[in-house]
Protein backbone atom coordinates (compact mmCIF):
# COMPACT_ATOMS: atom_id res chain seq x y z
CA UNK A 1 0.00 0.00 0.00
CA UNK A 2 3.10 2.40 0.79
CA UNK A 3 4.47 1.84 -2.45
CA UNK A 4 1.17 2.48 -4.26
CA UNK A 5 0.89 5.52 -2.42
CA UNK A 6 4.47 6.83 -3.50
CA UNK A 7 3.87 5.90 -6.97
CA UNK A 8 0.86 8.15 -7.05
CA UNK A 9 2.93 10.76 -5.82
CA UNK A 10 5.48 10.41 -8.48
CA UNK A 11 2.23 11.18 -11.30
CA UNK A 12 1.75 13.98 -9.16
CA UNK A 13 5.27 15.29 -8.87
CA UNK A 14 5.24 15.04 -13.12
CA UNK A 15 2.50 16.91 -13.15
CA UNK A 16 3.37 19.69 -10.88
CA UNK A 17 6.70 20.09 -13.04
CA UNK A 18 5.25 19.91 -16.16
CA UNK A 19 2.59 22.81 -15.64
CA UNK A 20 5.97 24.74 -14.83
CA UNK A 21 7.43 23.82 -18.38
CA UNK A 22 4.45 24.67 -19.97
CA UNK A 23 4.17 28.19 -18.46
CA UNK A 24 7.55 29.26 -18.46
CA UNK A 25 6.76 32.59 -19.85
CA UNK A 26 4.64 33.14 -16.43
CA UNK A 27 7.13 31.83 -14.00
CA UNK A 28 7.00 34.62 -12.02
CA UNK A 29 3.75 34.03 -11.24
CA UNK A 30 4.40 30.13 -10.59
CA UNK A 31 7.86 31.61 -8.19
CA UNK A 32 5.06 33.61 -6.53
CA UNK A 33 2.81 30.87 -5.84
CA UNK A 34 5.54 28.51 -4.66
CA UNK A 35 7.00 30.67 -2.48
CA UNK A 36 3.43 31.11 -0.68
CA UNK A 37 3.49 26.89 -0.91
CA UNK A 38 6.73 27.02 0.86
CA UNK A 39 5.47 29.58 3.64
CA UNK A 40 2.29 27.57 4.07
CA UNK A 41 4.50 24.21 4.46
CA UNK A 42 6.40 25.49 7.12
CA UNK A 43 3.78 27.18 8.97
CA UNK A 44 0.97 24.48 9.00
CA UNK A 45 2.28 21.19 8.24
CA UNK A 46 6.07 21.44 9.57
CA UNK A 47 5.54 23.37 12.81
CA UNK A 48 2.35 21.65 14.23
CA UNK A 49 4.60 18.74 13.93
CA UNK A 50 6.97 19.66 15.77
CA UNK A 51 5.55 21.46 18.61
CA UNK A 52 3.22 17.84 18.89
CA UNK A 53 6.62 15.82 18.67
CA UNK A 54 8.27 18.04 21.06
CA UNK A 55 5.31 17.58 23.29
CA UNK A 56 4.74 13.57 22.71
CA UNK A 57 8.78 12.89 22.76
CA UNK A 58 9.78 15.77 25.50
CA UNK A 59 12.57 17.03 23.88
CA UNK A 60 13.56 20.84 24.77
CA UNK A 61 11.63 22.77 22.18
CA UNK A 62 15.09 24.66 21.37
CA UNK A 63 16.37 21.36 19.66
CA UNK A 64 14.61 21.06 16.67
CA UNK A 65 14.94 25.25 16.45
CA UNK A 66 18.70 24.81 16.71
CA UNK A 67 17.93 22.22 13.96
CA UNK A 68 16.12 24.85 12.41
CA UNK A 69 18.66 27.00 12.35
CA UNK A 70 21.28 25.20 11.26
CA UNK A 71 19.16 23.82 8.15
CA UNK A 72 18.68 27.50 7.24
CA UNK A 73 22.51 28.61 7.66
CA UNK A 74 23.42 25.54 5.56
CA UNK A 75 22.28 26.32 2.35
CA UNK A 76 22.77 29.92 2.71
CA UNK A 77 26.63 29.07 3.18
CA UNK A 78 26.34 26.42 0.55
CA UNK A 79 24.40 29.00 -2.02
CA UNK A 80 26.95 31.20 -1.56
CA UNK A 81 30.10 29.14 -1.51
CA UNK A 82 28.67 28.31 -5.13
CA UNK A 83 28.23 31.86 -5.85
CA UNK A 84 32.03 32.63 -4.81
CA UNK A 85 33.27 32.59 -8.28
CA UNK A 86 31.05 35.05 -9.44
CA UNK A 87 32.25 37.55 -6.64
CA UNK A 88 33.20 40.42 -9.03
CA UNK A 89 29.31 40.74 -10.13
CA UNK A 90 27.28 43.93 -8.71
CA UNK A 91 26.31 42.98 -5.09
CA UNK A 92 22.76 43.46 -5.97
CA UNK A 93 22.55 41.88 -9.24
CA UNK A 94 19.87 38.73 -9.38
CA UNK A 95 21.67 35.14 -8.32
CA UNK A 96 20.41 33.42 -11.92
CA UNK A 97 23.56 30.42 -12.13
CA UNK A 98 22.69 27.29 -13.16
CA UNK A 99 24.74 25.68 -10.16
CA UNK A 100 22.28 26.88 -7.78
CA UNK A 101 19.46 25.48 -9.10
CA UNK A 102 20.88 22.43 -9.55
CA UNK A 103 21.87 22.51 -5.54
CA UNK A 104 18.35 23.85 -5.02
CA UNK A 105 16.36 20.74 -7.17
CA UNK A 106 18.32 18.12 -5.78
CA UNK A 107 17.67 19.34 -1.93
CA UNK A 108 14.05 19.06 -3.10
CA UNK A 109 14.74 15.67 -4.28
CA UNK A 110 15.90 14.86 -0.95
CA UNK A 111 12.90 16.35 0.54
CA UNK A 112 10.77 14.05 -1.75
CA UNK A 113 12.81 11.10 -0.83
CA UNK A 114 12.42 12.09 2.92
CA UNK A 115 8.16 12.03 1.91
CA UNK A 116 8.30 8.69 1.14
CA UNK A 117 10.11 8.19 4.29
CA UNK A 118 7.76 9.28 5.87
CA UNK A 119 4.86 7.27 3.97
CA UNK A 120 6.92 3.73 4.72
CA UNK A 121 7.34 4.82 8.35
CA UNK A 122 3.42 5.61 8.98
CA UNK A 123 2.71 2.62 7.73
CA UNK A 124 4.72 1.10 10.38
CA UNK A 125 2.56 2.58 13.01
CA UNK A 126 -0.89 1.58 11.45
CA UNK A 127 -2.47 1.22 7.78
CA UNK A 128 -4.78 4.64 8.71
CA UNK A 129 -1.49 6.97 9.22
CA UNK A 130 0.19 5.73 6.19
CA UNK A 131 -3.01 6.30 4.12
CA UNK A 132 -2.85 9.95 5.83
CA UNK A 133 0.18 10.71 5.43
CA UNK A 134 0.39 9.33 1.57
CA UNK A 135 -2.72 11.71 0.82
CA UNK A 136 -0.14 14.87 2.41
CA UNK A 137 2.47 13.95 0.63
CA UNK A 138 0.74 13.40 -2.90
CA UNK A 139 -1.33 16.68 -2.62
CA UNK A 140 2.18 19.00 -1.71
CA UNK A 141 4.50 16.96 -3.65
CA UNK A 142 2.94 18.32 -7.35
CA UNK A 143 3.69 21.40 -5.76
CA UNK A 144 7.23 19.75 -5.03
CA UNK A 145 7.05 18.83 -8.94
CA UNK A 146 6.68 22.78 -9.74
CA UNK A 147 9.13 23.99 -7.10
CA UNK A 148 12.07 21.55 -8.53
CA UNK A 149 11.47 22.73 -12.18
CA UNK A 150 10.83 26.45 -11.16
CA UNK A 151 14.14 26.63 -9.43
CA UNK A 152 16.04 25.57 -12.43
CA UNK A 153 13.97 27.73 -14.54
CA UNK A 154 14.90 30.29 -12.35
CA UNK A 155 18.55 29.99 -12.37
CA UNK A 156 19.03 29.97 -16.36
CA UNK A 157 19.09 26.43 -16.50
CA UNK A 158 17.09 25.15 -19.75
CA UNK A 159 13.86 23.69 -19.85
CA UNK A 160 15.53 20.25 -20.64
CA UNK A 161 17.88 20.24 -17.65
CA UNK A 162 15.34 20.18 -15.70
CA UNK A 163 13.80 17.11 -17.02
CA UNK A 164 15.93 14.66 -15.59
CA UNK A 165 15.67 16.47 -12.21
CA UNK A 166 12.09 16.25 -12.21
CA UNK A 167 12.02 12.48 -13.02
CA UNK A 168 13.91 12.23 -10.28
CA UNK A 169 12.57 14.11 -7.59
CA UNK A 170 9.70 12.30 -8.68
CA UNK A 171 11.08 8.90 -8.13
CA UNK A 172 12.32 9.97 -4.99
CA UNK A 173 9.15 9.40 -3.00
CA UNK A 174 9.22 5.50 -4.45
CA UNK A 175 12.54 4.87 -3.78
CA UNK A 176 12.19 6.78 0.02
CA UNK A 177 9.28 4.27 0.58
CA UNK A 178 11.02 1.24 -0.34
CA UNK A 179 13.83 2.21 1.64
CA UNK A 180 11.62 1.70 5.24
CA UNK A 181 11.82 -1.83 4.02
CA UNK A 182 15.39 -1.92 5.81
CA UNK A 183 15.33 0.82 8.92
CA UNK A 184 13.28 2.94 11.47
CA UNK A 185 13.23 6.03 12.56
CA UNK A 186 12.79 7.22 16.19
CA UNK A 187 10.20 10.49 16.90
CA UNK A 188 13.53 12.05 18.24
CA UNK A 189 15.37 11.67 14.68
CA UNK A 190 12.29 12.95 12.97
CA UNK A 191 11.99 16.15 15.28
CA UNK A 192 15.62 17.18 14.60
CA UNK A 193 15.14 16.66 11.07
CA UNK A 194 11.93 18.66 10.48
CA UNK A 195 13.41 21.21 12.42
CA UNK A 196 16.31 21.29 9.99
CA UNK A 197 14.13 21.18 6.53
CA UNK A 198 12.28 24.06 7.85
CA UNK A 199 14.98 25.83 8.36
CA UNK A 200 15.50 25.04 4.37
CA UNK A 201 12.34 25.90 3.61
CA UNK A 202 12.38 29.85 4.61
CA UNK A 203 15.84 30.28 3.46
CA UNK A 204 14.63 29.31 -0.27
CA UNK A 205 11.21 31.01 0.12
CA UNK A 206 12.30 33.93 1.94
CA UNK A 207 16.08 34.74 0.50
CA UNK A 208 15.91 32.91 -3.23
CA UNK A 209 12.41 32.46 -4.61
CA UNK A 210 10.27 35.70 -3.77
CA UNK A 211 13.24 38.08 -4.86
CA UNK A 212 13.24 36.31 -8.03
CA UNK A 213 9.62 36.55 -8.39
CA UNK A 214 9.39 39.96 -7.66
CA UNK A 215 13.04 40.81 -9.96
CA UNK A 216 11.31 42.44 -12.66
CA UNK A 217 8.93 44.94 -10.66
CA UNK A 218 6.43 44.60 -8.11
CA UNK A 219 3.48 42.94 -9.15
CA UNK A 220 0.00 42.38 -7.51
CA UNK A 221 -0.69 39.56 -9.66
CA UNK A 222 2.63 37.99 -8.31
CA UNK A 223 1.59 39.12 -4.59
CA UNK A 224 -1.73 37.73 -5.39
CA UNK A 225 -0.26 33.92 -6.34
CA UNK A 226 2.09 34.23 -3.24
CA UNK A 227 -0.98 34.38 -0.83
CA UNK A 228 -3.17 32.10 -2.95
CA UNK A 229 -0.04 29.49 -2.54
CA UNK A 230 -0.74 30.17 1.55
CA UNK A 231 -4.67 29.75 1.09
CA UNK A 232 -3.96 26.49 -1.11
CA UNK A 233 -1.28 24.91 1.56
CA UNK A 234 -3.70 25.77 4.51
CA UNK A 235 -6.87 23.97 2.74
CA UNK A 236 -4.40 20.90 1.91
CA UNK A 237 -3.41 20.38 5.26
CA UNK A 238 -6.43 21.02 7.28
CA UNK A 239 -8.80 19.39 5.84
CA UNK A 240 -7.09 16.80 3.38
Amino acid sequence: MSLLLAAIAFVSTLGGGIVALRYQDRLHLILGFTAGVVLGVVSFDIFPEIVELTHSTGMAPVDPMIALVAGFLLFHIVEKVLLVHHAEEDAYGPHTHPSVGVASALALVGHSFLDGVGIGLAFQVSTLAGVAVGLAVISHDFADGLNTVSLLLMHKNPGRRAVPYLVLDALAPVLGALSTLFFTLSDRELLLYLGFFAGFLLYIGAADILPQAHSTGPSLKTIGMTVAGVVFTFIVTRFV
